[in-house]
């Protein structure tokens, strides 16, 4: 069986192709979740993984702690990660939305410009939570979420649009509906109109990639409590416009974009889970590429920071636009020097590593002398290629002429492996070895488990 075999369940309906929304929704209900491959499975287990490890890195972190405070504890409520007490399922998937996205170290669909699992894997775990859910239909829901999400994300974003609307603030909250009606298994009408309510809470501006504001990490969170409320009100009986992506006031057309849902096509081919990576550099996602091209000089060439006479960095026309990234300082937070790619090429080439460390110092003068004779350019191979592959390259100048690059066509993502070390290191830290030993045990049994609301109760402490 490939990775593209899910199957559509017999009968099932088929939404007519004018109507996006309702075509997301039918096409959530008919795969077959038994059909899954191992392949795809296994993607689901590393993206849970990546969350739950970054939940717990970041739990401590200012914006963890200002998305706590505004969680009301509740007696019967759901899990919020690495922590005691519970909190309403709305709350809670804010809080591990924040958490989740916390050192900007998400995963990443680069066809959506989106980080999908901040929000589909929350607001999962906090619907799993308050019934019983089996693996398998579990699974099926973060399948559905991240199609949703990347669909819907191919169809209206491009460059000109994040320059002003975060692209995870927009595809967000429909990701996460559709995981949560998949989850409690919706008749059409209901999954329809979750997502068209959903469609309604979709916000968030790009303002903040160029001041360092901590809305970045909110818009997650609000994209997963809209998520909860949409389902939630959606089970209720609360009905929502069947067209409220496609029709000629709604979404597509609010981004300029009104003939965008007949681009929406979910389960035509290969699962869009499969287009996710996981990010080596916890940074932003067009930093990725120039940086790790400049760990590869420093770490190689070996040269020495003071003899660098000048940087040519190169990448697609994309990460050229988006905001904050294009960015030569000054850096006045840690945020400005995440999204900077320029920043994040002159720590790499004067720290000779990529860690947290290189933005505990923005005003480092080794990386300051560097940034004054950094110069961005937009590559136009790197363009053509993009989103398929996102490639970048950096060029030294030496004080006695001589030249070095490097050269990548595309990004080079963090193995499953990374990913499970990181995860294992990270919940060993917050919950202890045995406790972090039977989190990672739910997950690779999970497709064989009755009620995944277990592995949610595991990761309360």
């Amino acid at each position: 069986m490939s990775s593209s075999d899910i199957h559509a369940t017999p009968g099932a309906a088929v939404a007519a192709p004018s109507m996006a929304t309702r075509r997301l929704a039918a096409a959530g209900i008919a795969f077959d979740g038994s059909t899954v491959p191992p392949v795809v499975t296994a993607k689901v287990k590393v993206c849970l993984r990546d969350l739950i490890g970054c939940a717990c890195e970041s739990r401590d972190l200012p914006w963890a702690e200002q998305a706590r405070a505004v969680a009301c504890p509740v007696s019967d409520g759901v899990t919020i990660i690495g922590r005691r007490g519970a909190a309403s399922a709305g709350d809670a998937a804010f809080v591990n939305a924040v958490m989740g996205h916390g050192l900007v170290r998400e995963d990443m669909h680069s066809g959506s410009i989106s980080h999908l699992g901040i929000v589909v894997v929350p607001t999962v775990l906090a619907l799993a939570e308050q019934r019983p859910v089996a693996g398998t239909d579990f699974i099926a829901a973060i399948l559905a979420g991240y199609e949703t999400g990347a669909q819907l994300g191919r169809a209206v974003m491009d460059a000109g649009v994040a320059r002003i609307h975060r692209p995870t603030g927009v595809t967000g909250p429909l990701a996460g509906a559709a995981a949560g009606a998949r989850l409690r298994r919706f008749d059409e009408d209901a999954y329809t109109s979750a997502l068209a309510l959903a469609a309604n809470t979709c916000a968030g501006f790009n303002q903040w990639a160029w001041t360092g504001g901590s809305e970045m990490f909110f818009q997650a969170g609000a994209a997963a409590r809209n998520a909860v409320t949409a389902v939630t009100l959606a089970a209720a009986g609360a009905y929502g416009s069947p067209d409220a992506v496609e029709g000629a006031a709604g979404l597509c057309a609010a981004l300029g974009k009104p003939d965008a849902g007949h681009d929406i096509r979910p389960f035509a081919t290969t699962p869009e889970i499969l287009g996710v990576y996981h990010k080596a550099v916890p940074a932003c996602n067009f930093a990725q590429t120039p940086a790790l091209a400049a760990l590869q000089l420093a770490r190689t060439a070996r040269i020495e920071p003071h003899r660098i006479a000048s940087v040519t960095v190169r990448v697609p026309r994309a990460g050229a636009l988006y905001p904050g990234c294009d960015w030569s300082g000054p850096y006045a937070n840690v945020l400005q020097g995440k999204m900077s790619i320029q920043y994040n090429v002159a720590a790499a080439l004067a720290n000779a590593e990529i860690t947290e460390n290189n933005f505990s110092r923005l005003d480092d003068p080794r990386i300051t002398r560097l940034l004054a004779c950094t110069t961005l350019q937009v590559d136009d191979d790197f363009t053509a290629a993009y989103p398929a592959r996102q490639g970048g390259e950096v060029v030294l100048e030496l004080d006695d002429g001589t030249c070095h690059a490097v050269r990548l066509d595309d990004v080079v993502h963090a193995t499953d492996a990374e990913v499970t070390a990181r995860f294992e290191q990270a919940t060993d830290e917050v919950f202890g070895h045995a406790r972090a030993r039977e989190i990672a045990q739910a997950i690779d049994a999970l497709e064989t488990l009755d009620d995944t609301g277990v592995l949610a109760r595991l990761l309360r402490l």
